[in-house]
């Protein structure tokens, strides 16, 4: 099993993806494309897959599917946005670490 575990294993097989891929938000958006509120007369609208729906008129157990889509997409963002902080302070360590093994004889 790689290192992300055996679903993680069937995930990158189904995908083809090779397992050093980092996945993206965009890997798995757009799962709810838009919730738009109209105007104030008018009720939100959710558009999925290219079709608008009446965000108001789906049942309960829908609406919370949106909700807990809109939440994974947000969370999906975030942890997108704390790769990109490691990355750049993985490379400063590796810029510092370079720098001081400047002066220090590598093995022959």
């Amino acid at each position: 099993s790689g290192p992300g575990g055996p679903l993680a294993d069937v995930f990158l097989q189904a995908t083809g993806w090779p397992a050093t891929r980092i996945l993206r938000a965009a890997d798995f958006l757009p799962l709810v494309d838009n919730v738009a509120q109209q105007s104030d007369n008018q009720p939100p609208v959710l558009t999925f897959e290219g079709k608008r729906y009446d965000l108001n008129g789906l049942p309960d157990e829908m609406k919370e599917l949106v909700r807990g889509m809109q939440v994974a997409d947000a969370q999906l963002r975030m942890h997108e946005d704390t790769l990109k902080v490691l990355a750049v302070g993985r490379q400063a360590m590796a810029s510092q670490l370079n720098d001081k093994l400047q002066n220090i004889t590598p093995l022959p």
